[in-house]
């Protein structure tokens, strides 16, 4: 009666396995520095142009439509509040996360995926190399550590696309800025850092699984690629939805 949820369960399954195996594997050597360091780049230093035309553009926009709104009740001066909490808290995290997912969870999938359908990874394990150590390992730390740091720049770059257009309806940088800065507390800071770095624990492995599960061939990889970032567009949604309501009940 319930044959159709065996298939789910087991991609579940495996999905929990490798995420295990990869967190026991972090604290285990070998290490490859090296290729720590290269997905650092490869994530971080090639995904700072798109975040930052993310995040300004996205504070310009928050900006402008609201001043319509709150000049309806005299309160123009408060979008530096506005602007300020919603990037921090949910916009910042959340459209970093989603470029991400974008850029580099569907490029782990078809990288990995690439290795799968031509053999590369079960060489790999014939010469007694772990595939998860080299392979899945590197990027989980390295989309781990960029993804935050991603997520401060994109919430900078927003605000001060606020403040271009603040600029343009008479409101002063002291009156932006400090209503801007003076909004924000601990709570804020705290769940829009932790979300970022969820985003990653969860971008990295989605990608590495459905990239090491291939089947099929290069039309393989394609399913593979946009299961990746279909699977973690969801789970960011879900994810920044239950870190809300634990950080609201604080």
């Amino acid at each position: 009666m319930f044959d159709f949820l065996k298939a789910p369960v087991q991609r579940f399954q495996d999905f929990v396995v490798l995420g295990g195996r990869a967190a026991v594997n972090v604290f285990r050597g070998p290490h490859y520095t090296d290729d720590t360091f290269l997905q650092m780049d490869i994530i971080g230093v090639g995904s700072l142009p798109v975040c930052v035309m993310t995040g300004f553009f996205t504070g310009a926009v928050m900006a402008q439509q609201m001043s319509r709104a709150l000049a309806t009740y005299g309160a123009t001066g408060q979008i530096g509040q506005i602007v300020s909490l919603t990037l921090v808290r949910e916009l910042g995290p959340v459209l970093t996360a989603l470029m991400i997912a974008g850029r580099n969870g569907s490029g782990i999938a078809s990288e990995l995926g690439s290795m799968k359908v031509t053999e590369q990874i079960d060489a790999m394990r014939a010469l007694g190399t772990d595939p998860i150590q080299k392979l899945v390992v590197p990027r989980l730390l390295a989309t781990a550590v960029v993804l935050p740091l991603l997520t401060i720049i994109a919430d900078f770059m927003g605000i001060l696309g606020g403040f271009v257009i603040a600029l343009t309806l008479g409101i002063t940088p002291d009156q932006y800025w400090s209503t801007a800065w003076r909004s924000l507390e601990f709570n804020d800071v705290g769940q829009g850092l932790l979300k970022p770095f969820a985003f990653a624990i969860v971008i990295s492995l989605v990608g590495c699984y459905y990239g090491m599960s291939t089947t099929g061939g290069t039309q393989g990889v394609g399913r593979a690629t946009t299961q990746a970032v279909v699977v973690s567009s969801i789970w960011i949604i879900v994810i920044t939805f239950f870190i809300g309501r634990i950080f609201v009940n604080l």
